[in-house]
């Protein structure tokens, strides 16, 4: 009896405790859809209040950045609760039940120990924010950089959480893990002096074996790039671990990148309003009787709405969701639908009007009206290499509908599908015309689509409003996992910059032999490595302005130079087993990217084809410039 009360009142505290981290997280999740409204509505009215009443709203932009570091905080901590964070499981899947417990067990720890690395410099890279105040706002911007303290602690914490309640987790299942990651620490920190002794090749081992093994054992992809990039600097480079909060902030913080939400809640509400399933009943009128037809209809989605968010995945967000269910139900495998959108991604930046484009006619003093003319014919080669590659698999699935839509059906699916037709047209216009940036373009989709399902309802069609929260909920937490991917890479890029790695890297590219081929193989090849862990933006800041003049000095254009680079880059983006943007292909199609990568090949050798053709014949480049020598 007397152990009665102590059993009740244990049960009672562990009733307490899930409560209130239940609630906990509705708090989290509230705080995140709020945030997603709020930037709606800032960049929205930052629209109007420029363009239509001509008065610029000067604080716009520091509120929608001060804004935009808690959602992608709070999303990437919610993608962690709900275990969305992209990883690699297929090693592990066919391990032993028991291997598979410690694999689970030591990728938890490498969470929790990360986390916890950059709690206290993340709280002193705040603190010294709080003497940077905004020009408009006059706010310190201490309370933006809050975020990433607060949101490390709260990833910490969740991560502990999920360690506790790993299932087939014992005592000594705990330790085995302890043991195994205090040994690898105790082992890296022991030959530190060998690590210096090494030189760059101390290189492979941190961010080729860490990152690796890391990944190998089931580690969401964002935390095994953290955990490499703070075992270099401490170990390596000796160089304070704010460093990688710095580089993370500056990584997320970019407001291109607060496209990639609004994105990813664009195709949502596509999909709610009805919009997306009248385009695609429109789509299929045309191609319905054609074996795979709704996959060259991705395709063509995907070439509309590229290069307007400046961020690949926000290309892919954009479309996806849209396209999928409809796709799913006409017989498209996932896997295969997600192995399609990576391979479609990969070749969007070279289509204007690409912020990577913008990037390298400024950085490398190249004409951007030069790079939006050169950049069709290439996206045209790499669709078509894909296209191909959809025909061939197409013809092993069975054909949906295979009856020819009569000219007055497609006359009607046309006329419900033209708010959905427009769409894309509008946000593109809205671009090229300057009307809205595109962050703000995003917005405007958002806005059009909600005023479409508003009108909808009230004409008495079936729009599940109530669906909305949950949408923002769930946009918010993906945002979260590719933008945490996209940061702690941005942290990883500067550390490999910091060892003088690209240095080493122009001199070989100098030094290649055969010429003018051969310096285009290297760079493909390099490019491709480059990509698989950066966003085109910072790779060609990084690299752009050393390797275009030896480009020039070899006496090839700067437009095919700049077309070949940004095909390399986004074919290693989207390469597995470390391309992020395969991972947040991946995520927007919410399916494992076990399957994926055995299907996704394929298409990416394609999309090699077409790079070495591009590569090798410059005027699919150069044909359309001006004063440009023809075949």
């Amino acid at each position: 009896m007397p152990g009665a009360p102590a059993s009740s009142g244990s049960s009672c505290a562990a009733h307490c405790a899930g409560l209130a981290a239940r609630a906990l997280v509705l708090v989290i999740e509230f705080a995140a859809a709020a945030l997603l409204v709020a930037e709606a509505v800032v960049l929205l009215c930052g629209v109007i209040w420029r363009y239509v009443l001509d008065a610029p709203l000067i604080w716009s932009d520091e509120l929608a950045s001060a804004l935009f570091s808690w959602l992608a905080m709070f999303g990437a901590v919610l993608a962690l609760i709900r275990g969305e964070h992209m990883k690699m499981t297929a090693i592990v899947k066919r391990w032993p039940p028991a291997w598979q417990a410690w694999a689970s067990h030591v990728a938890s720890l490498v969470v929790c120990v990360f986390a916890a690395m950059i709690v206290v410099p993340a709280a002193r890279h705040a603190h010294e924010q709080m003497d940077i105040t905004t020009p408009a706002l006059g706010m310190p911007d201490g309370w933006r950089a809050l975020a990433l303290p607060v949101g490390a602690a709260l990833l910490c914490g969740v991560a502990v959480a999920r360690l506790v309640m790993l299932p087939g987790v014992n005592i000594k299942m705990h330790a085995a893990g302890f043991v195994t990651v205090g040994a690898v620490a105790l082992a890296l920190w022991l030959a530190a002096p060998a690590w210096l002794a090494m030189g760059n090749l101390n290189l492979l081992v941190f961010f080729v074996a860490i990152v690796a093994g890391a990944i190998v054992l089931g580690t969401p992809i964002a935390f095994a790039f953290g955990i490499a990039t703070v075992s270099y600097l401490a170990l390596v480079a000796h160089a304070p671990l704010g460093i990688v909060v710095s580089r993370m902030d500056e990584g997320m913080a970019n407001l291109v990148l607060l496209a990639v939400p609004m994105f990813v809640l664009l195709g949502a509400l596509l999909e709610m309003s009805g919009l997306a399933r009248s385009l695609i009943n429109f789509m299929s009128a045309l191609l319905g009787h054609v074996r795979g037809g709704l996959q060259f209809v991705l395709l063509g989605a995907i070439f509309l709405v590229s290069g307007i968010s400046g961020a690949k995945a926000a290309d892919m967000a954009a479309v996806a969701p849209a396209l999928f269910p409809e796709m799913r139900a006409r017989g498209s495998h996932p896997d295969e639908l997600a192995a399609l959108l990576t391979a479609s991604g990969a070749m969007t930046e070279t289509i204007p009007p690409s912020l990577v484009l913008i990037t390298i006619g400024a950085v490398c003093g190249v004409s951007i009206s030069a790079l939006f003319i050169g950049g069709l014919v290439p996206a045209v080669v790499a669709t078509a290499m894909i296209g191909w590659v959809c025909w061939l698999r197409a013809r092993k699935e069975p054909a949906f509908n295979a009856r020819r839509a009569s000219l007055a059906q497609i006359a009607r699916t046309f006329v419900i599908a033209l708010p959905a037709l427009v769409l894309p047209v509008l946000i593109r216009v809205a671009v090229v015309e300057g009307i809205a940036t595109a962050t703000e373009v995003s917005t405007l989709g958002v806005a059009y689509t909600l005023i479409f399902s508003l009108a909808a309802r009230a004409a008495g069609q079936p729009v599940a409003l109530h669906r909305l929260y949950r949408m923002l909920v769930d946009s918010a937490a993906l945002a979260g996992a590719i933008l945490l991917i996209i940061g702690l890479a941005t942290s990883m890029a500067w550390a490999l910059t910091r060892s003088g790695f690209s240095d080493q890297l122009v001199g070989l590219m100098q030094a290649a032999p055969g010429g003018v081929p051969g310096f285009l193989i290297v760079s493909i090849v390099c490019f491709a490595i480059l990509g698989s862990v950066l966003e085109g933006i910072p790779a060609i800041v990084l690299f752009g302005p050393l390797l275009f003049p030896v480009a020039r000095a070899l006496h090839i254009d700067d437009v095919h130079y700049a077309m070949v680079v940004i095909l390399a880059m986004g074919l290693g983006l989207f390469a597995p087993p470390l391309g992020v943007g395969f991972y947040a292909a991946c995520a927007i199609s919410k399916v494992s990217p076990d399957g994926v990568s055995r299907r996704v090949w394929p298409y990416l050798l394609a999309l090699l084809a077409a790079l070495l053709l591009v590569a090798f014949i410059p005027q699919l480049s150069t044909y359309f410039l001006p004063a440009a020598p023809h075949f």
